[in-house]
């Protein structure tokens, strides 16, 4: 068995894998990758599974040192571009990286996007909370964010074809158009067509979800003052709270909400959403 040792975990890194399907009805959401094509090229890139659980670390922003305590160890980062290094060596960026022992890795800050993934080969073994290592940050289940001294456990690699290097984020404009569908309250608003321009990113978004900032969105004249029971939410559901500011549920929603839900992000868009930053501004184009 291989081990990493994190030096510096950067703003937030946390493990996250595919996640913990099919455990909503005791209330508990999926989690797993905010970006779940970044965290998938990363499988690939390594040749992990990510039905078997194979976790790995996603890191907002960048920042991450960590020390290989026991080689050998492949790694990939995809995502958002972090700069890699190894000492003064820049690692490439969507491709296999061979590590050793006492090897020492720095990621930078991102240019772009939000969230990027280390991939490594045999994946990060921690203890599974209800079958996966996913943080969820809302239930406070799985492992806990990294912190200076944390010692991760890798998994034996197995033997697969590497995927297809990955190429990074656009400088600029990627995800900042988010197709959705229609939701299942769309008549509780009173102009649904409203949610499709232009909105802001919140600095109070996370995990949990995205607020937009802009120009509320009215309730219906009938609905105004009643209340709307619990009812199952998803990934990527557009809630409208009376404020008619949108929050856009992400990876560690709740599983129920009491706000009517006007859309539903594609899971593409769910996942570009995953990759934007607060103060950027995406475009609500409802999927024709």
């Amino acid at each position: 068995m291989s081990w990493l040792e994190v030096i510096r975990p950067g703003p937030l890194s946390l493990l996250q894998d595919g996640g913990r399907p099919g455990l909503a009805g005791i209330g508990v959401t999926r989690s797993g990758a905010a970006d779940r094509g970044a965290y998938l090229a990363g499988a690939a890139l390594v040749g992990n599974d990510p039905a078997g659980g194979d976790a790995a670390i996603e890191i907002v922003l960048g920042g991450l040192a960590f020390r290989v305590l026991e080689g050998p160890v492949r790694i990939a980062v995809t995502g958002a571009p972090c700069p890699l290094r190894l000492g003064e060596v820049t690692l490439p960026y969507g491709r296999v990286v061979e590590l050793g022992t006492g090897d020492v890795v720095s990621l930078g800050m991102a240019p772009v996007g939000l969230r990027c993934y280390l991939s490594v080969a045999g994946g990060i073994t921690a203890a599974p909370d209800f079958g996966s290592r996913s943080r969820d940050t809302l239930a406070g289940i799985g492992p806990q964010p990294l912190r200076p001294g944390s010692r991760l456990p890798v998994g034996p690699p197995v033997a697969r074809s590497p995927g297809s290097p990955v190429s990074p984020l656009p400088a600029a404009g990627w995800g900042r158009v988010l197709s959705v569908q229609e939701g299942p309250r769309k008549d509780w608003i009173l102009h649904p067509a409203a949610l499709g321009r232009a909105w802001e990113v919140s600095a109070s978004s996370d995990r949990v979800g995205v607020r937009l900032i802009g120009e509320p969105l009215a309730w219906a004249p009938s609905r105004i003052g009643r209340e709307l029971p619990p009812e199952p939410v998803v990934r990527g559901a557009v809630q409208v709270p009376p404020s008619g500011l949108p929050v856009v549920f992400g990876p560690d929603h709740p599983t129920t909400g009491g706000y009517p839900v006007l859309g539903v992000l594609t899971g593409a868009a769910s996942d570009q959403l995953a990759q934007v930053r607060p103060g950027d501004v995406v475009t609500l184009a409802w999927q024709r």
